[in-house]
């Protein structure tokens, strides 16, 4: 049966905002990162002690376990990042990364590379086993808030002030698109776990998800009152949680585009949420200094999707939501589902060409009772064994998604064309700095490998 996500546990102990979160994958240890300067490993187990390390000369904001679990990287404000051994030890290397914070740390799924984003407008990618400098990706034209590997290595996505999401070739080293729909700086991206799309999450409160083949926009939600920080794909790919200024923490369900559940635990802004590996739990860090252990409960809903699809006979049956669970009233940490609604039950056909089942695309669903607004724009993801659904035709009064320009309303013709001269001449600027990084960073790539040679 469905059931609402629950709080198992409250760590405390960190004397600044909780900036960063992240599973071992044992699921044995949680990592955090703090304004407060320290990473703190916590243990799920109640009757071992955090450990506490310190190294860092400025406020940490990213931590990542590796995927063996036996090394921890974090990067900070002091421009460095430091890779740990989670042990009480808390023995630690570190090398100045880059000129500007670093923003966001994140290794490849074979834990050989790690990648990390900077103020200093450039994502980086590091050899682990060597402790060297491999690559840089440059063409973001203000702070990169986040950046990740794709599963299989080859690609790498950016979030950055500039309010684009850039996608990356990492042989090429060449951004092979660029998504413009943020109207604020994009706080944090992460791939779906197939790999087919991203999702990212900005200071404009919106959510969006892209398709990464198509290269477009498939959904965008407006469930947040506030900056969007950090967003999480569930391991199976049918939900997202994300993690807002608003103090709250949401869950989508992607595959009916809808609100399913908004969680109350922080009292001040939640900064971070990472799921588990295997999804059962998720685990959110706020400016509260509180890092709150939550079990996920609903994804048993997933277990039953992926049973159905196994089945061939049951596979022309539609899969419908169950009904929103009520809200809980067990006292101020307790997760709701104030927010959430049952959606209406999709039609489904099935794909001759393919064999696949197709999910038509959704209508607009508005939560007007809680002035939040849900844009399924193109179908919904639907996350069936490893495999992205096949897009269904769109509706022919389906609302386009567009990306405006520069738009001057209600003002004297002479002012307008100073304006765009104006802009016109930014570009140009633009662009002659970008150039200069560029070939900065080429001397940088030179003088770096020259050592090896």
């Amino acid at each position: 049966a469905m059931a609402d996500p629950v709080l198992e546990r409250q760590f405390k102990g960190h004397k600044g905002a909780v900036t960063s979160v992240s599973f071992s994958p044992n699921v044995r240890q949680i990592a955090t990162g703090s304004a407060d300067s320290t990473v703190m490993v916590w243990h799920v187990k109640p009757q071992m002690r955090a450990f506490r390390f310190v190294g860092h000369t400025g406020p940490v904001y990213a931590v990542a376990f590796s995927p063996s679990g036996n090394m921890l990287a974090s990067g900070s404000r002091d421009q460095s990042v430091r890779l740990w051994i989670p042990s009480v030890e808390g023995e630690s290397t570190v090398f100045k990364a880059h000129v500007g914070s670093v923003r966001s740390v994140s290794f490849t799924h074979d834990g050989r590379f790690l990648v990390t984003g900077s103020d200093d407008k450039s994502v980086k990618l590091w050899d682990v086993g060597r402790r060297r400098f491999v690559q840089s990706l440059c063409g973001h034209l203000n702070w990169v808030r986040a950046a990740q590997p794709s599963p299989d290595g080859r690609m790498v996505v950016s979030g950055a002030d500039d309010k684009t999401v850039r996608l990356w070739d990492v042989q090429s080293r060449s951004c092979i698109q660029t998504f413009f729909e943020h109207s604020s700086g994009v706080n944090s991206v992460q791939f779906h776990p197939d790999g087919t799309c991203i999702a990212s999450g900005g200071a404009d409160g919106t959510i969006n998800i892209w398709d990464v083949r198509m290269k477009k926009l498939l959904q965008h939600y407006e469930v947040h009152r506030d900056a969007v920080n950090a967003v999480a794909f569930h391991p199976l790919g049918g939900f997202l949680l994300s993690a807002s200024n608003d103090n709250m923490l949401k869950v989508l369900d992607l595959r009916e585009g809808r609100l399913f559940f908004t969680l109350h635990g922080h009292a001040a802004a939640a900064n971070a949420a990472a799921f588990s590996p295997s999804g059962s739990h998720f685990v959110s860090g706020g400016a509260d200094q509180q890092v709150l252990l939550w079990r996920t409960n609903f994804d048993a809903d997933l277990e039953d999707a992926h049973q159905v699809h196994a089945d061939p006979a049951a596979a022309a049956r539609p899969i419908h939501a169950p009904p929103a669970a009520p809200a809980q009233q067990a006292g101020p940490h307790a997760p709701t589902a104030a927010d959430t609604r049952t959606a209406a039950p999709q039609s489904q056909h099935r794909s001759a060409d393919t064999g696949i089942d197709v999910y038509p695309r959704r209508d607009v669903a508005n939560m007007a009772d809680n002035n939040f607004s849900i844009h399924s724009v193109g179908p919904a993801i639907y996350a069936t064994a490893g495999r992205h659904q096949e897009e269904a035709p769109l509706d022919s009064d389906a609302p386009a998604v567009e990306t405006h320009p520069l738009e001057i309303h209600d003002i004297p013709k002479p002012m307008a064309r100073t304006f765009e001269r104006i802009v016109s001449q930014l570009e140009v600027l633009t662009q002659t700095v970008s150039l200069m990084e560029r070939r900065l960073q080429l001397l940088e790539d030179r003088v770096t490998r020259e050592p090896e040679a």
